[in-house]
């Protein structure tokens, strides 16, 4: 069965401000995440910088859909082609988003997908899958998730048992009818935000407008900015409004990965001290967001 044309060393271009999990994805298959910064207005990776950072043992670039905001652009899937990379979408937030008419999840050469409970398409527990249009990859994605066996009891690679069962599987098939209407719910609540709450808490770049006008997002994270961030959580908290961080830490000052503890990211930092998720959830209804932006705007105010 062949694998591709990976070896152990070879780089994996991934975006510095994302959840661990799309890092720990890369070294557990032995391969090294090379680290390119976001851009300020957006929270994705920045496409004018993943070009500087590909090496000769460049082999794929992975792009992660973040908060539900589409990372898919043209001069990616450009540098891509030209230089004979592999394009992996992490779309573990952004089930349901579109593109062009085309959902996320589609647009590389392969994508990874959470179906965590909390996600836009969740399961009852934990579960995930894995879309591509290349057959043989399919076939190699099917075989390792059982194992590496095809047919039954014989593996020529080592796999693992990593299969969805079927209760998750039977209750993701009935709430991907009602995804898109969930999101459009997601939408209406993040209206109200951009409505309500001044445009420098969209981003930490004091010109950025906020992001709601883009079409594509899924809103599976809404998140606000602000160097008071600490204190403005402790607050909603004392208020009765519970609030994330994506993320607190980011993969390359994680003590797991002391070899990269190194490096200085500054955008990537700047998130992490500055980002605050507000309450987004077709179950959230419009007078709970309200009340959630004025609690805000009571805080900025004072």
């Amino acid at each position: 069965m062949e694998l591709g044309v990976m070896t152990p060393g070879d780089e994996v271009i991934v975006p510095a401000n994302t959840f661990i999990a799309s890092v720990l994805a890369v070294t557990r298959c032995g391969l090294v995440p090379v680290f390119v910064e976001p851009c300020a207005e957006t929270s994705l990776i920045d496409d004018s910088l993943i070009e500087a950072a590909i090496t000769p043992r460049t082999r794929a670039v992975m792009i992660v859909h973040l908060y539900g905001r589409c990372a898919w652009t043209e001069r990616i899937s450009d540098i891509c082609r030209r230089h004979g990379l592999k394009l992996i979408e992490d779309n573990a937030q952004a089930h349901g988003a579109v593109f062009r008419e085309q959902r996320t999840g589609s647009l590389g050469d392969a994508a990874g997908h959470s179906f965590y409970p909390a996600k836009n398409l969740g399961a009852l527990g934990d579960a995930g899958a894995v879309t591509t249009d290349d057959d043989a990859l399919a076939d190699v994605v099917r075989r390792l998730g059982n194992y590496g066996m095809e047919p039954k009891y014989h593996c020529d690679v080592q796999g693992l048992n990593s299969r969805i069962d079927e209760i998750q599987a039977a209750v993701l098939t009935v709430k991907l009818r009602y995804l898109d209407e969930d999101n459009n719910r997601r939408r209406a609540i993040a209206d109200i935000y951009s409505e309500m709450l001044p445009p420098h808490l969209a981003s930490p770049s004091p010109d950025a407008s906020f992001l709601t006008a883009n079409p594509s997002s899924v809103f599976h994270v809404f998140p606000i900015f602000t160097e008071q961030r600490d204190a403005l959580q402790r607050y909603l908290l004392s208020e009765g409004v519970e609030t994330n961080i994506h993320y607190p830490i980011p993969p390359h000052r994680q003590r797991c990965f002391p070899q990269f503890n190194h490096l200085s990211l500054p955008v990537t930092e700047r998130l992490a001290a500055t980002e605050l998720s507000l309450p987004i959830s077709p179950a959230l209804s419009p007078s709970g967001a309200r009340i959630a932006a004025e609690k805000i705007l009571h805080f900025i105010q004072k």
